[in-house]
């Protein structure tokens, strides 16, 4: 045996080898695969009701912050109503209160 066949059988057994570890991370990529799978569906079964229920709970805060801004409204409303009533029974009272105060307070010293 020369050094060109000890060659041939060094380069065949490496050969050998290196097919045996792709060999061996190809099964072990297919086994990360099949669990990273398998982990998309259980999120995919577990996420789909959460998605569901959240947009049921996003429809339901909209119409509650439309009935509360229809509320807001009514209540400023009702504000300047009753913020118009009450200049309008200032004005109406101030002056003749002032004048009975007055005579009552004239009258009182004299």
């Amino acid at each position: 045996m020369d050094a060109s066949d000890a060659a041939a059988v060094v380069v065949a057994v490496a050969s050998g080898v290196a097919v045996l570890v792709l060999l061996w991370a190809v099964v072990a990529l297919t086994r990360t695969l099949k669990a990273l799978s398998a982990a998309v569906d259980d999120l995919r079964r577990e996420s789909l009701p959460v998605v569901a229920e959240l947009r049921t709970t996003v429809q339901q805060a909209g119409s509650d912050l439309e009935r509360l801004e229809t509320l807001m409204g009514t209540a400023e409303s009702i504000s300047t109503t009753v913020d118009s009533a009450s200049r309008l029974a200032y004005l109406a009272f101030s002056n003749p209160i002032i004048k009975v105060l007055a005579f009552a307070t004239g009258t009182g010293r004299a």
